[in-house]
């Protein structure tokens, strides 16, 4: 896998960097800020995907995301994992709702994705993961895989944050817990055989659930993986 790393904290990114070489990746660069970042994917477009903090140089506050955001934009087919001590909502949502991720290809009726596009040509992934992850590399590793092979990878915790709306307008209030919970395994990216584990139910009542969350909240019966996610998250970030 060739990956482009930018962090402006020199630690973790070098410690990423060892990380990844002993993993048997190839990191082609390694930067401090979201305009080198670009750069950086514009000089090796072909990367397989990029692990971007939100918070860089020069403000501190949103570089990352914006720059995850033009790359999403840009290069389509680069997969796209932020890796970040903060969730932010408005800029996660239009990350895995914009341009790029409309590209995305549909996924087969199991809930795995191909990672191609309409067209053939492979579409990047999309994952947003808390900093507190690292610590626990065989979930990094599985998070950077996931988007490099065009598949979703979302920290519970960061799905928690993006579906935590009021009940008064919150389309998600018709849905019942355990479909709440179904849904929050569909956002973090696991198929349906792999939340039917996890919930101890037969993956054919998670089919139920699921067609019952699309009805739910009026959305395409489209059964792709990454489209299910994706399409569900445009929902609650309109």
């Amino acid at each position: 896998m060739r990956v482009i790393l930018a962090d402006d904290s020199t630690l973790l990114r070098e410690g990423l960097v060892r990380l990844l070489a002993e993993e048997g990746h190839q990191v082609v660069a390694a930067v401090g800020d979201g305009a080198a970042l670009v750069a950086a994917v514009e000089a090796a477009p072909d990367v397989d995907a990029v692990v971007v903090d939100v918070r860089m140089p020069p403000t501190h506050t949103d570089e990352g995301l914006r720059a995850a955001l033009e790359i999403r934009r840009r290069w389509p087919g680069v997969g796209v994992l932020v890796l970040s001590q903060y969730v932010q909502k408005r800029y996660a949502t239009e990350l895995l709702t914009g341009e790029g991720a409309e590209k995305r290809a549909d996924g087969r009726a199991d809930g795995r994705a191909d990672g191609a596009g309409p067209s053939g040509v492979r579409s990047g992934g999309v994952g947003y993961v808390l900093k507190d992850r690292v610590v626990q590399v065989d979930e990094f590793l599985d998070a950077l895989e996931r988007v490099a092979t065009g598949r979703a990878a979302f920290d519970p915790e960061v799905v928690r944050r993006l579906l935590a709306r009021s009940t008064r307008t919150d389309p998600l209030s018709r849905l019942t817990p355990r479909e709440r919970e179904v849904l929050d395994a569909m956002a973090q990216g696991h198929a349906n055989a792999a939340i039917a584990e996890r919930l101890y139910v037969s993956r054919s009542a998670v089919e139920k659930h699921i067609n019952a969350i699309f009805e739910k909240l009026e959305l395409p019966g489209n059964a792709g993986y990454s489209r299910r996610v994706l399409a569900v998250l445009r929902y609650l970030g309109s």
